[in-house]
Parts: C-alpha cells; sequence; structure tokens
C-alpha cells in the first residue's frame, strides 16, 4: 500500500465532503484502539475543527488511559482539536434501573453492550447538531463488510467512513505512518463494550490476520470444505459471522408495493 498517498487521499476526500456539505468539522468517539486513533488524526489533518470525545461506560482503565494519551498527543500537534470527556456511566445505569429484570444469559449481556454503543451514537450526535460537525465513523473493511463486528445504530450510525475501505493491517500501516503512540498500536484490538479487557478476538474467535485471509477466500468463492484444520475453523466463522450481521451490511429492506394495489 501506497501508505503517504492513501493518508493525503482520505484526508482530501474528508475535507471536500465537509466543505461541499457546508460543515465544519468532525467528532470522533475516541476509545484507545487503533481505529478511532487512525481516524482522529487523519480528521486533524484536514485542519478543520475536529471535536474528539472519550465517552466512558464503566470503562477498562487502560483503554481510558490510551485514549487520553492519544487525544493529548493531537491537542499537541495540531490547534483545530479539542476534547471532551462525558462519562455516560451514569446515564447507562439510569437507563438499566428502568429495564424490567431479565435472567443473566448471553443475550442480555449483548443487548447491554450494544446499548452502550448506543448511547455514545446519541452523544456524538448532540455535539455534531450542536457545532455543525459530521460523525467521523471508525469502522475497517473487515468489521463493516466482513463479519458486522459492530453495533447496528451504534458505532454503525455515522455520517462517513473514511477507512471503512482499508483492511486491519492497512489501518496499522496507516497507523505507523501517522506516528500513533506505541501504547495503541501494540493493544489488542477490543470494542470495550463489556468493561473489561476482553478483546475483539476473545469474541470472534479468530484474529484480523485470519479473517483478512478468510475475506479473500470467500471473496474468490472458495468454502469451508476447501479447507482442514485451522484454516477450515476460521472459514466458518467468517461466514457464520458474515451471515449472521448481513443484516447491519445491507440496505434497510424496503417493501415495495406493486402498483396496481396503489390504484
Amino acid at each position: 500500500m501506497q501508505t503517504e498517498k492513501v493518508a493525503d487521499h482520505i484526508i482530501n476526500w474528508l475535507k471536500e465532503y465537509a466543505t461541499q456539505a457546508g460543515m465544519n468539522g468532525f467528532v470522533i468517539g475516541v476509545s484507545g484502539g487503533i481505529d478511532s486513533a487512525v481516524t482522529s488524526t487523519l480528521c486533524a489533518k484536514t485542519g478543520l475543527r475536529t471535536l474528539c470525545l472519550e465517552m466512558p461506560i464503566h470503562q477498562d482503565k487502560n483503554q481510558v488511559t490510551r485514549a487520553q494519551k492519544h487525544i493529548a498527543e493531537l491537542e499537541h500537534n495540531f490547534a483545530n482539536v479539542t476534547s471532551l470527556e462525558v462519562n455516560l456511566t451514569p446515564v447507562y445505569e439510569s437507563f438499566r434501573s428502568t429495564l424490567p429484570e431479565e435472567p443473566q444469559s448471553d443475550n442480555l449481556h449483548l443487548s447491554l453492550a450494544n446499548t452502550r454503543a448506543r448511547l455514545r451514537m446519541t452523544t456524538l450526535y448532540y455535539f455534531a447538531g450542536l457545532h455543525k460537525y459530521l460523525v467521523a465513523g471508525t469502522g475497517n473493511k473487515v468489521e463493516d463488510f466482513g463479519v458486522g463486528f459492530y453495533t447496528k445504530y451504534g458505532d454503525g450510525g455515522v455520517d462517513l467512513s473514511p477507512i471503512a475501505d482499508l483492511l486491519k493491517s492497512e489501518v496499522y500501516e496507516l497507523g505507523k505512518y501517522l506516528h500513533i503512540i506505541d501504547d495503541i498500536m501494540q493493544a489488542a484490538p477490543t470494542d470495550g463494550l463489556f468493561g473489561d479487557s476482553r478483546s475483539d478476538e476473545d469474541q470472534i474467535g479468530a484474529n484480523y490476520d485470519e479473517l483478512e485471509w478468510a475475506m479473500t477466500n470467500t471473496d474468490f468463492g472458495k468454502k469451508s470444505s476447501d479447507f482442514t484444520g485451522r484454516e477450515k475453523n476460521v472459514i466458518d466463522i467468517y461466514t457464520r459471522l458474515n451471515t449472521a450481521n448481513r443484516h447491519k451490511m445491507l440496505p434497510i429492506p424496503v417493501c415495495e408495493i406493486p402498483v396496481h394495489l396503489k390504484k
């Protein structure tokens, strides 16, 4: 990948899009992970106003520390970057307290995790509306178009997606070029939605290098039966998640009414 040219292309694309839309800049949720670090840095490099939001909800301390270090680095290097912490833990707990009691289950834990992402999305759009900013998405290609590893109307609710055509390995290449801090470059990817240190790999069952490999092979029409051992397991994981999460990746289905029924 021609890293410098890719970075310049994204920066110019961001600036042109915001300018043509008559918007003042960008707002990004910074989590302490590589995707939000790269996205926020690219937005900062446009020269347009860039608001970095921390939105902890019972957040793991390491994630908070990484996010704070990254934001401090951006604010030191870019005069157009500002930041704000909005602690959403009380809001989340208040919401939980209004819900009926449910037995403990995987579905309950996942539903509550997705609620965190949707509270953050609502917060991002509050500030976007307040300052006439665009909400910049932080999803990469494997997450957004491979396994659908994001929350519908949560971190999937954005105005534009600067890195969604980049594989995770390519995001890391950009991170190196942009001098993202080592704490983030070396951290295990995590969505941070469960209030602990579990990684994306813990949840998915495969790492991003494996998922990229599976995405490439399934794009070429290969199936699980074409492989054995770990490769077969990874293809199975990728195919299962791609199928289960397709509702996130495809346009919302519209029930089209036949013309003769409207007469």
